[in-house]
């Protein structure tokens, strides 16, 4: 099923509370040095672009695309955060579709490699599920990650 996904500036009241029930999960699951999910402000920074899924005037989903370097000007690799579903609509392809965008897009803009950081907690095994589908590897720390016992780190080739 697909969904209306449109880059989103982070300022409705819908997406602000999707994004507390992300940071409350992702807090309820690790220690908090272990916890990488970023809140709004930090999601409005110039090198991070945010999509949101949409299903007529419902919120279904969000995901963002954060630049970490440039190769001679040109964007190298990207890292994938803030990806969530709302409760409601898991199940019905939101995630799948918003991965699809988000990839269509970096590949759009010239990105070589595209990793994330998720739980390595079984709460996490459907989102780990869901990136080995698109063919993402297990992959060591990358940016400014360091090993974490609560922390998969995955990767890319574009």
């Amino acid at each position: 099923m697909k969904f209306s996904i449109r880059e989103d500036d982070l300022t409705g009241e819908a997406i602000a509370g999707l994004l507390q029930n992300h940071l409350d999960f992702t807090a309820g699951q690790s220690p908090p040095e272990s916890t990488h999910a970023l809140d709004l402000d930090e999601l409005r920074a110039p090198d991070i672009t945010f999509w949101s899924a949409w299903d007529g005037g419902t919120l279904m989903g969000c995901v963002a695309l954060k630049a970490l370097d440039a190769v001679e000007g040109q964007p190298g690799h990207g890292e994938i955060k803030s990806m969530h579903t709302a409760e409601a609509a898991r199940g019905r392809g939101v995630a799948r579709n918003l991965m699809e965008h988000l990839m269509a897009e970096a590949r759009r803009q010239g990105y070589g490699r595209l990793s994330l950081e998720t739980g390595s907690m079984e709460s996490f095994a459907a989102a780990r599920k869901l990136y080995a589908s698109f063919g993402f590897e297990t992959c060591d720390p990358f940016g400014n990650y360091v090993v974490d016992p609560y922390s998969e780190f995955m990767t890319l080739e574009l």
